[in-house]
């Protein structure tokens, strides 16, 4: 084929990549804190006996969950101002990325609480709390505990979605290699070195999760 391999001049933008990283994990971050409000709202919303709650919420879960998240970074980016809506580059996909997440949290949050023994709930009646008291400091804390493996999945998940901002320019990893790419030609070693970046702090994270994981886990 006539390839050589060179890697300097990617080297020599390394900074960029590891800035774009940086970018991409805030992202990651800010969405999934704002995506678990929204998921854990839309949860009790998907649980809740009033008919005005719940069908909204089956509604939101129902459109997102089967829209394709490059469909809707693109409506938000570009089709929102058109209705007065307009949004920053990054707020705009990461309101998008909240979403999205949500969506998927709301269905995660709902089978945990569905896993919590309504005993529980009987005994926090029984001695005095309220429905909020139990809510907040026994059902809401033992299903983030049940729930920690599909969250820290859909973590690792939404920090790979980080690169559908490319789409939009925003300067998150691979909107940087592809800057790269474009301007030294070199192909092969931008992507994988991106490709490296995204594996290596994948397999980062996963690390954690999985440690905070044990630290959380209910002893059987």
């Amino acid at each position: 084929m006539g390839y050589t391999l060179n890697f300097s001049a990617v080297w020599r933008s390394f900074d960029l990549l590891l800035e774009g990283l940086a970018l991409s994990l805030a992202l990651a971050f800010v969405a999934i804190a704002i995506g678990c409000v929204i998921g854990l709202v839309t949860a009790f919303g998907l649980l809740s006996k009033r008919g005005l709650l719940r069908h909204p919420a089956r509604i939101y879960v129902t459109i997102i969950r089967n829209t394709p998240i490059l469909v809707l970074v693109l409506f938000t980016f570009f089709a929102l101002p058109q209705l007065g809506l307009r949004l920053g580059k990054i707020e705009s996909f990461v309101a998008t990325l909240s979403i999205y997440s949500g969506a998927y949290l709301a269905e995660v949050f709902r089978g945990g609480l569905l896993a919590v023994p309504s005993g529980l709930r009987e005994a926090g009646l029984a001695i005095g709390l309220t429905q909020a008291q139990i809510r907040n400091s026994i059902v809401i804390p033992l299903m983030l505990r049940n729930v920690l493996p599909s969250l820290s999945s859909t973590m690792i998940s939404l920090f790979k979605d980080t690169s559908l901002a490319a789409a939009i320019a925003v300067p998150e990893l691979t909107f940087e290699a592809r800057k790269i790419n474009v301007e030294t030609f070199r192909v092969i070693e931008t992507w994988i070195v991106a490709s490296c970046l995204y594996v290596a702090t994948c397999s980062v994270l996963a690390a954690l999760l999985r440690r905070l994981e044990k630290r959380m886990s209910i002893p059987r």
